[in-house]
């Protein structure tokens, strides 16, 4: 099973925020003039996001701390940015989308049309995108021959640099990624989704790293998004915090808040861990996977992220701990307000789905749902009410376990 073919083609990344700026960015670094690079984004994002890029490039820099000291940085030039879709996939041989969970549907919907046999798509973070790319390409009609596959997390902690209001054409990323856990859908295409990665530079710390870890599912990888259970707790009992760093606690800048570094304390870990064990239950009564945290990590300011970029020991613990009592700037910054995708993403979509599945598996989610409800009274509304994200919604609906589980593994689906 050869994907050599991919080397030949350009990389279409879908996406012009800081994860997608990163990925191409450090793609074209890798690949120098050799292939390809391109970068999409829709209008009217695409006036600001992309502006000028073809005469400044885009800058990558940052610490991007991780246990093997991988290092990637400079100033890239693209081949390509580009706010038309046909202009920007056109004989790519990896497409990577990477955007929050609600730019997929209006971007798959311009996607799919154009999909050529032998394409790779990668999602990142999945967020359930690769259940409503298939369900999407079922209900448009599209007979595309392709590998559809999705990872846990972005491959870094990045950032794009704001001055004032100004997008400044550089990205800092503070740490890279040595493990994420993938999958494909359906999982009979794993191996060749995996062999893909040796073709996508941006995965490059992964690859030489621990390796891609192989999901169950890509239900799996939706439990595997730390995401949801590292941010709402964080930030929805943290709101005190947040919301008067910079007014009652003096002297700070209000953008500089990081729910990890000033936001997390023993008793917001502890319904972390509650949180998590609701996620397990779920998984265990479907019958897929879910990766495994030791209780002690996630009382550290970086939870059980840490592992992503720094590893494990010879005994699963983390090789590195920040305790949570000593201050720690190792965080990203944010939430800044309740506007933040820490809630507006996290909550109607990952925790939303968990909730949903929970019902329809029997299992009970009170710490989940104590998040959502929560979260739905400070924005005045009720996401179990009003978030599109359901299991209808991504097309798992009405499906016996039995159903579901040859779907997503061997991808038959008879409904």
């Amino acid at each position: 099973m050869s994907m050599e073919y991919l080397k030949e083609r350009p990389i279409a990344v879908i996406g012009g925020g800081a994860v997608g700026k990163t990925i191409a960015a450090d793609c074209k670094l890798a690949v120098g003039d050799a292939q390809e690079v391109r970068l999409f984004d829709a209008m009217p994002f695409a006036a600001t996001t992309l502006k000028n890029l073809d005469k400044t490039g885009i800058e990558l820099v940052g610490p991007q701390t991780n246990r093997d000291g991988f290092y990637r940085g400079g100033k890239a030039y693209l081949d390509m940015y580009t706010s038309d879709m046909a202009e920007a996939v056109k004989g790519a041989g990896i497409i990577v989308v990477a955007m929050g969970a609600f730019g997929h549907e209006p971007t798959f919907k311009n996607l799919v049309p154009l999909l050529e046999d032998g394409q790779v798509v990668h999602i990142f973070t999945d967020n359930y995108g690769t259940l409503l790319l298939r369900k999407m390409m079922r209900d448009m009609g599209s007979t595309a021959d392709i590998i559809v596959g999705s990872w846990s997390s972005a491959p870094y902690g990045t950032r794009v640099k704001m001055l004032g209001k100004v997008m400044y054409p550089q990205v800092r990323a503070s740490y890279r990624a040595i493990t994420l856990r993938g999958a494909a859908l359906p999982m009979k295409d794993w191996d060749k989704f995996e062999e893909s990665t040796k073709y996508l530079p941006c995965l490059d710390a992964v690859t030489n790293g621990e390796g891609p870890a192989k999901g169950n599912t890509v239900l799996d990888i939706g439990f595997s998004n730390i995401n949801p259970v590292i941010h709402v707790p964080a930030s929805i009992l943290g709101l005190s915090t947040m919301e008067n760093w910079g007014v009652i606690f003096g002297g700070y800048d209000h953008r500089t808040y990081s729910m990890y570094s000033h936001g997390l304390c023993p008793s917001i870990c502890e319904v972390q861990y509650q949180f998590y064990q609701e996620e397990i239950a779920i998984a265990n009564a479907i019958g897929v996977d879910v990766p495994k945290y030791k209780y002690k990590s996630f009382f550290s300011r970086r939870s059980v992220l840490t592992q992503e970029y720094m590893g494990l020991d010879e005994n699963g613990d983390d090789n590195v701990v920040f305790p949570l009592d000593q201050p720690c700037d190792e965080g990203n910054i944010g939430p800044d307000s309740i506007y933040h995708r820490y809630i507006t993403e996290d909550v109607p979509v990952g925790c939303k789905i968990y909730h949903d599945l929970g019902v329809a598996y029997g299992v009970p989610t009170p710490i989940i749902d104590s998040m959502i409800i929560l979260a739905g009274a400070v924005h005045k509304k009720s996401w179990f009410e009003t978030s599109k994200y359901n299991l209808a919604y991504l097309g798992i609906d009405n499906m016996s376990k039995e159903e579901l589980l040859a779907y997503l593994n061997e991808g038959v689906y008879n409904r």
